[in-house]
């Protein structure tokens, strides 16, 4: 499985980044990877800019039927992003979203995925 990680900065859980590297027996890759990915994801915070241009353009490289999880900062931290935001923002991409957790102790993560098209 080839997971590429984008919105990679100095606030990202690392221990999560390891359990999950560690998941796939893999590195994560980056925007420089140049080929289809399994899954995204993509830490982002409010102060990030426009959700919808985030969600769209880490939809480049993603395979079809493949999900993004989007990594945002638990309600009550710096850069939060309200739920609201992300339920406003998926459709618009083009996204459902599917599942909501806790990640770890600062961060959230909410898959999303291409809704299925009917045959």
């Amino acid at each position: 499985m080839v997971i590429q990680e984008l919105g990679w900065d100095n606030d990202v859980d690392d221990d999560l980044r390891v359990a999950i590297e560690d998941a796939i027996d893999a590195d994560m890759v980056d925007t420089d990877y140049g080929n289809v990915v399994d899954a995204v994801l993509l830490w982002w915070r409010s102060e990030d800019g426009d959700l919808v241009d985030g969600l769209v353009d880490s939809l480049t490289d993603l395979v079809g039927g493949g999900a993004i999880w989007l990594l945002t900062p638990k309600i009550g931290r710096p850069n939060a992003v309200d739920a609201a935001d992300i339920a406003e923002a998926a459709p618009i991409a083009g996204l459902s979203q599917t599942t909501t957790a806790a990640v770890s102790k600062d961060w959230a993560a909410t898959r999303l995925v291409a809704p299925k098209t009917p045959a």
